[in-house]
């Protein structure tokens, strides 16, 4: 099991907060995409946070569970890992062959992990020359502790399944938002339940990786407690009025006012982190998904604290779909990012 490459014919598996979402593609990035196998599986959080024996077993119920419902017949699968599990850099070394620079840096990878190699799995993909520096090539390094990954892996295998490779979720996220063809950096977005994952993207590689705690989750639980409701109504709430300052008298967009502005900030953060490491890259557009790209008028917050054009992203647009697939998706169609980048990886 690899954790950032894949080989063979495969499908993805994204085990999020309240759902779990599957995803066979046909085709390749050259002559793109079709989408085959898909199941979208709602669960309870209580589902993915049971660590028990019993609590696994049902985990691995319910991904055989969707896996039927898809009508998906290989085994062998890619699995998306949460941004708060793993850890991931993009780290300068001195430009050699890359043969010879893949020997080297296999004795080296020790250097960017967070932990002790015997307690993590980890691996890393030679990005190339550095935007700055030619003499200097880029690595991007992943990592992840084996007292998450390996029970996880685990609980997967004993249905039957094999996986191939485990990917951090913000890497398959940007994989299948990133603009085709942008000259300038992207910041792209995935505003989740309990964390928001940002990706800088510039010369299609992902230069910058980080999460954020804190999701929707944080913003229902505000407007709960500032409106005295429960938090489904205030989750309905959010989503059906969003940032306008005209329905409920405002009211929903004065409470969430200070931890959007906290959002806002971070994401500011970000852009000047990357611009003063790569002194030519512009941050020219932001790429919103997960909740960002449903709440009303989110787009239009970002766009006017950052001052970059912002827009909602769409995982789909590689992809071909049929006109039913696309009708019974459409409820659902912006929660498949992860599923979506896990597909999309190469074979190679």
């Amino acid at each position: 099991m690899n954790l950032l490459h894949g080989v063979g014919d495969f499908f993805s598996l994204d085990i999020g907060t309240n759902s779990m979402r599957i995803v066979q593609l046909a085709g390749d990035e050259h002559s793109g995409w079709a989408l085959i196998h898909y199941a979208y599986i709602p669960i309870d959080q209580k589902l993915t946070a049971d660590t028990t024996e019993l609590g696994r077993k049902h985990l691995g119920e319910a991904i055989m569970g969707a896996v039927e419902q898809a009508g998906i017949k290989t085994k062998s699968v890619a699995v998306g890992l949460p941004a708060n599990k793993t850890f991931t850099s993009v780290v300068e070394t001195d430009t050699l062959p890359e043969k010879e620079l893949a020997k080297v840096f296999k004795y080296e990878i020790d250097k960017y992990v967070p932990m002790p190699l015997d307690d993590a799995k980890a691996d890393y993909i030679i990005l190339g020359l550095s935007p700055n520096d030619p003499q200097k090539t880029e690595i991007l390094v992943s990592s992840v502790a084996r007292a998450y990954a390996e029970p996880l892996l685990e609980t997967i295998e004993k249905t039957g399944l094999n996986v191939i490779a485990m990917e951090p979720e913000p890497l398959a996220m940007a994989r299948a938002l990133a603009i085709p063809g942008a000259l300038d950096a992207t910041l792209i977005v995935d505003f989740g339940e309990k964390a928001t994952d940002l990706v800088i993207m510039y010369q299609n590689q992902p230069r910058l990786v980080r999460s954020i705690p804190g999701g929707i989750a944080q913003l229902i639980g505000a407007v709960a407690t500032g409106l005295n409701v429960k938090e489904e109504q205030a989750r309905q709430f959010i989503l059906k009025f969003g940032l306008s300052e005209e329905k409920v008298e405002g009211q929903v967009f004065k409470i969430l006012g200070p931890s959007l502005d906290s959002y806002a900030s971070e994401l500011a953060k970000s852009v000047r982190f990357f611009q003063t490491k790569y002194l030519n890259g512009k941050v020219g557009g932001v790429v919103l998904s997960g909740y960002a790209s449903i709440i009303p008028l989110f787009p239009e917050y970002i766009e006017a604290k950052t001052g970059i054009p912002a827009m909602r992203g769409n995982p789909w647009q590689l992809v071909r779909t049929t006109p039913e697939q696309q009708h019974a998706l459409m409820p659902v169609a912006s929660e498949f990012a992860v599923a979506i980048g896990l597909s999309e990886r190469s074979n190679d």
